[in-house]
């Protein structure tokens, strides 16, 4: 069945909006958030990591969203990430673009998401990425942070990831977990025992979609 795609007017406004929202960015890093709309919809035409209907707003439901933790806190260079349940690189691919000085490793535990996460990053030239087949559970390495776009309820991923995060840090926030996630989150904060901290995204973005999206800080 054919597929009417936005405009490229709808596409340019949404790309402009990031820009809006991150003035700093330098040339290279415009020239790689452009490229990602036509990157995700040829990798989705061949393994579909996104919805169809996500992908119309893949700027602002994907990539802004993602960048929401860019606004809680600007990493420092050095800075290692981990992302786990990627997906397809998000939130972890958006970052890496936004901080080349940042190491990040994104893992999922499904291999064909794994593999667009590794051509989109190669497209882009992004060195500062490394894409992993395998579960948060198995993983040995701790990191500054762990981030994640609403894999599971909270309890659980941090039970997965309660010893991924080291101690010592350098950035303007405690090191921990950032997590995108929305709606009423009182169940779930209730459930673990950790210090967190609520930064809800309509602070930063305008529109509808950021009314009820949230990064939970959990402190490590």
């Amino acid at each position: 069945m054919w597929q009417r795609q936005p405009s490229n007017d709808k596409r340019q406004t949404e790309l402009n909006d990031i820009l809006t929202y991150f003035p700093n960015l330098t040339d290279e890093q415009k020239a790689q958030f452009a490229a990602l709309d036509g990157l995700y919809r040829d990798w989705n035409a061949k393994i579909n990591v996104i919805s169809r209907q996500d992908i119309d707003a893949l700027y602002e439901k994907h990539v802004l969203h993602s960048l929401g933790i860019a606004k809680v806190v600007q990493f420092k260079p050095g800075t290692e990430i981990l992302d786990v349940g990627t997906g397809g690189g998000f939130p972890g691919i958006p970052l890496a673009i936004m901080f080349p000085l940042v190491q990040f490793h994104l893992v999922d535990s499904i291999g064909k998401k794994i593999t667009v996460v590794k051509g989109v990053a190669e497209a882009l030239g992004l060195t500062n990425v490394r894409a992993e087949q395998v579960r948060a559970e198995a993983i040995s390495a701790s990191y500054d942070f762990v981030v994640s776009r609403a894999v599971t309820r909270l309890q659980p991923f941090m039970s997965w990831t309660r010893y991924k995060v080291t101690k010592r840090g350098n950035n303007d926030i405690p090191n921990g977990v950032l997590y995108l996630k929305g709606g009423d989150l009182t169940e779930e904060l209730a459930e673990i025992p950790d210090k967190y901290k609520l930064y809800s995204l309509s602070d930063y973005f305008q529109g509808e979609f950021f009314e009820t999206k949230k990064v939970v800080h959990i402190k490590k």
